[in-house]
């Protein structure tokens, strides 16, 4: 029996159906548990440079986090608070305060919800290569640029959200930056790519906080901490309440919750992707849109920011041996008791060594190879690539994919319709035209410009190279038809197929041209024409 929403049924309840075995329990507790001591530094980075305090970033790993695994349809996805999403939070924050972001991710939630129920699945195929690359690899060098300020200890109350002030105010304050914080920030970030090269399986990135950390407070080091700059942090999750509503500040927010929206099933998808490549699974992209909609809902009714599929983690659960997403669930509840019993020691974490943390994760983010492997290839790609790049950085990065998006349609257009060509030839007193490629707006022209002999009494329209054709190509047909009609040429359509002929009888082509010059292929076309010698004498009436 075919259930209608087969679909929709998560991952999780699939693997618990299908048996659960004590070894996946055993595999998903190591890896979960793992993944989840990993994530505590990262769920606090991805909040401060989003702008928000750092225990939101682990109410959104705990609850949205949770959420994804359990609802999902990627097997082995992790998701969380994300670098993809920091440049966003950041640029909401600071327009509108949390109240708006609140308002803002609750409804992309819902926004993402209705995309999965909606079977949008195929998102990801609408969006180009180049632009992804191009914002991802833009969003990375944002990141970079945010985490300056505590990376070399500058002096700066506050950093301005646009890249170029930013770089201008870094200049003119260099001079105030601190010998201790540039230390623990490079010495940390060394141990991270080192322990990520020779022991690719151990947690370097909180290795190596716990180091800087335990230096810092050991030596007293002059340095800022998370608890000296934002307080200690909460033991507990909030109680769960709405976000403030009211209907001005909805329509302010609401383009920021549409770039929330898609970003989030973006990264989300591409997530999802990444992780079926590694373990050769295959995820339900609907409904993986579905629960990153719940769980982004979840996130903010707890007080956290939105969430999506991080792919770092997603990538060290593979490589730590999940198999199921309970593993996913297991990091969620392992940050959680992390949060109750040791929330006062990461308090003590130095900032310039949380800076360090996103500076390998912008790193990792920038997609180099690929970004540079564009460059060297075709130059409409390149453009676009560029285009979403700078625009992302300089401008905005709802701005970036929005142009990038249109931008590669164009593109692709012009390629389009430079491949489709109308080759002309003749035989005796029939011209036959090839149209070769498909016949849509950007190629209408084709077909007015096609030039007719005028000793030709019949000419027959070839479609055996002709995918499809959309309304502006059923104009131009029409127009077509009456031309040939107005100098005494008999039109034949030839090679048409069945979809053809039903858009043909829909648009009224099929009365015009005529039912009998309407053929299967060219040669019963053409032996038509050599038949009937008189076609040319048979006119119909315009239409």
């Amino acid at each position: 029996m075919a259930y209608p929403f087969k679909e929709f049924i998560p991952k999780s309840f699939l693997c618990f159906k299908e048996g659960y075995s004590w070894k996946y329990f055993f595999n998903d507790l190591f890896a979960g548990a793992s993944v989840g001591v990993i994530a505590l530094p990262l769920a606090l980075a991805f909040a401060i440079a989003s702008g928000v305090p750092p225990e939101k970033g682990l109410f959104t790993a705990i609850i949205a986090g949770f959420l994804i695994s359990l609802l999902g349809g990627s097997r082995i996805q992790i998701g969380g608070p994300t670098g993809a999403y920091v440049v966003l939070v950041y640029a909401v924050m600071q327009k509108h305060g949390y109240d708006g972001l609140a308002l803002a991710t609750l409804t992309a939630g819902f926004m993402i919800f209705l995309m999965g129920i909606a079977r949008f699945g195929v998102l990801l195929k609408f969006i180009p290569h180049p632009v992804i690359i191009g914002f991802t690899t833009g969003i990375a060098v944002v990141i970079l640029s945010s985490q300056v300020k505590d990376f070399f200890g500058l002096q700066i109350d506050k950093v301005p959200p646009e890249f170029l002030e930013k770089c201008k105010l870094f200049c003119a304050t260099a001079h105030t930056g601190s010998f201790w914080a540039i230390f623990v920030a490079v010495i940390t970030l060394t141990f991270i790519f080192v322990l990520r090269r020779y022991f690719p399986k151990w947690p370097g990135v909180i290795t190596a906080v716990i180091l800087a950390t335990l230096a810092t407070y050991l030596f007293q080091l002059p340095l800022t901490t998370i608890d000296s700059k934002f307080g200690e942090i909460p033991r507990v999750l909030p109680s769960p309440a709405l976000p403030h509503f009211s209907w001005e500040l909805f329509t302010t927010v609401f383009p920021d919750a549409v770039t929330i929206a898609l970003l989030g099933a973006v990264e989300s998808l591409l997530c999802a992707v990444v992780a079926d490549g590694m373990t050769g699974y295959k995820h339900k992209s609907n409904c993986e849109l579905a629960a990153q909609g719940l769980a982004n809902i979840g996130s903010v009714i707890f007080g956290g920011i939105p969430a999506t599929g991080a792919i770092a983690r997603t990538t060290a659960n593979i490589r730590l041996g999940a198999k199921t997403p309970v593993a996913g669930m297991i990091h969620a509840g392992t940050l959680l008791l992390l949060m109750l019993f040791f929330a006062p020691y990461a308090g003590k974490i130095p900032l310039a060594a949380l800076s360090s943390v996103l500076v390998f994760v912008a790193w990792n983010m920038s997609e180099l190879p690929h970004f540079f492997e564009i460059l060297k290839g075709q130059k409409g790609d390149a453009a676009v690539l560029l285009v979403t790049f700078l625009l992302t950085v300089l401008i905005d990065l709802a701005v970036a994919v929005q142009v990038g998006v249109i931008f590669g349609a164009l593109i692709f257009l012009k390629r389009m319709t430079d491949k489709t060509v109308v080759e002309i030839s003749k035989k005796d007193h029939v011209i036959i035209l090839e149209m070769k490629g498909p016949l849509f707006y950007s190629v209408a022209n084709l077909l007015e410009e096609a030039t007719l002999d005028r000793n030709a009494k019949v000419c027959i329209l070839s479609f055996s190279k002709t995918p499809w054709m959309d309304a502006s190509g059923i104009h131009a047909l029409k127009k077509f038809s009456i031309k040939n009609q107005q100098k005494g040429i008999t039109l034949l359509l030839s090679d048409v197929n069945s979809h053809q002929i039903h858009v043909l009888q829909k648009s009224g082509l099929e009365t015009l041209i005529g039912k009998e010059n309407i053929f299967h292929t060219t040669d019963s076309a053409l032996s038509h024409a050599n038949t009937n010698k008189d076609l040319a004498f048979l006119q119909r009436d315009s239409i």
